[in-house]
């Protein structure tokens, strides 16, 4: 009785073992975004306190400008060739706002007071 109990213990460890191998063989799904961020990226001031937020990078090309509350609504869309953002529109609160320049882009958050 005790060698039938010893071998289904050695065949659940067994199990255990297989099972454990297969999960961890899975593969996390890749990332769809291959994007950078961008070099030399300025955001400021950062809190806005006079309505103007200004974005500079390295390059200083173009920019697509995307500002979102914390719900998720785009607030904000525009392309700047220049540094100057207007928010005045925008009530005190906390944005994120997505950049965009060439193959890059990034995320920060922005406070407005």
């Amino acid at each position: 009785m005790a060698k039938n109990y010893f071998y289904i213990t050695l065949l659940l460890a067994f199990f255990f073992t297989l099972s454990a191998s297969a999960q961890d063989s899975k593969q996390l799904p890749k990332s769809q975004d291959v994007s950078t961020t961008i070099e030399g990226l300025s955001l400021y001031p950062n809190p806005v306190t006079n309505g103007k937020v200004y974005i500079s990078s390295k390059n200083d090309l173009e920019k697509e400008v995307i500002v979102f509350n914390v719900l998720g609504k785009k607030v904000i869309q525009t392309h700047l060739s220049s540094r100057e953002l207007n928010v005045a529109d925008l009530a005190p609160g906390v944005y994120i706002i997505k950049i965009s320049e060439e193959n890059a882009s990034a995320t920060r958050k922005l406070i407005i007071r």
